[in-house]
């Protein structure tokens, strides 16, 4: 039997987000996309993914996944057998980024003021050269309409805590990976993350930014396929 890898999709994101994965990815590893918008706190949410799973597992996680599948990895590392952390952060919040973060919040609880990602907002997701992709935006903004601003409220109030003593202690093999314009997570916060993990393969996606599940999926795939052959 193929191994088993959950998909823990990212803030406002549905399984729309991994469908290039599920796809390209069906040959070497029985891809299941994990559901992240109903829990209120960082536990219940890794919860909800453990409930999916097999006993023993590979794992990705991107952006708010990734925060996720590093929980996961402090509560049962010796289930996961590979793991990927895409576009995401080991770090807790900034100060200017909780900021941000409640002031969106509070934007989104206010009655008509919710417009998921206007253009704004996109271009701090997709790459310089991707802005003009209506298919990427689209389907950025259908996950949007899909899920809505109580999800979006629910996902931004979760922790965010320091993650570095769980990766020092990792011992499965891991992917390191995000956008070379990512501007959310930064290209040298997944350097340091790398140097973090013991056994870890860092990957710079040419031409994407945050979004590289969707704006680069042939190299996410190469990237996966890859970590799971080790």
């Amino acid at each position: 039997m193929l191994p088993q890898l959950i998909l823990i999709p990212g803030l406002l994101n549905d399984a729309d987000l991994w469908r290039d994965q599920v796809a390209g990815l069906s040959d070497v590893a029985r891809p299941v996309v994990a559901d992240i918008t109903r829990g209120e706190t960082l536990a219940e949410l890794a919860a909800q993914v453990l409930s999916l799973a097999d006993d023993r597992f590979a794992m990705a996680g991107f952006s708010l996944g990734g925060i996720v599948a590093q929980d996961i990895m402090r509560i049962t590392p010796g289930r996961v057998t590979h793991l990927a952390l895409l576009d995401t952060t080991m770090l807790a919040d900034r100060p200017d980024r909780a900021a941000e973060r409640q002031r969106l919040i509070a934007l989104a609880r206010s009655p008509g003021k919710f417009h998921g990602f206007g253009e704004k907002l996109l271009e701090t997701y997709l790459a310089p050269q991707n802005l003009s992709n209506a298919t990427m935006a689209a389907r950025v903004r259908g996950m949007t309409e899909r899920l809505g601003p109580e999800v979006f409220v629910r996902q931004s109030l979760i922790d965010r805590p320091d993650s570095r003593a769980t990766l020092r202690w990792l011992r499965c093999p891991v992917l390191v990976l995000c956008g070379e314009h990512d501007a959310l997570t930064a290209p040298a916060l997944h350097r340091d993350m790398a140097v973090e993990i013991p056994d870890s393969r860092l990957v710079i996606v040419r031409d994407a930014g945050h979004l590289t599940p969707i704006e680069q999926p042939e190299a996410v795939n190469a990237a996966l396929r890859q970590l799971l052959s080790r």
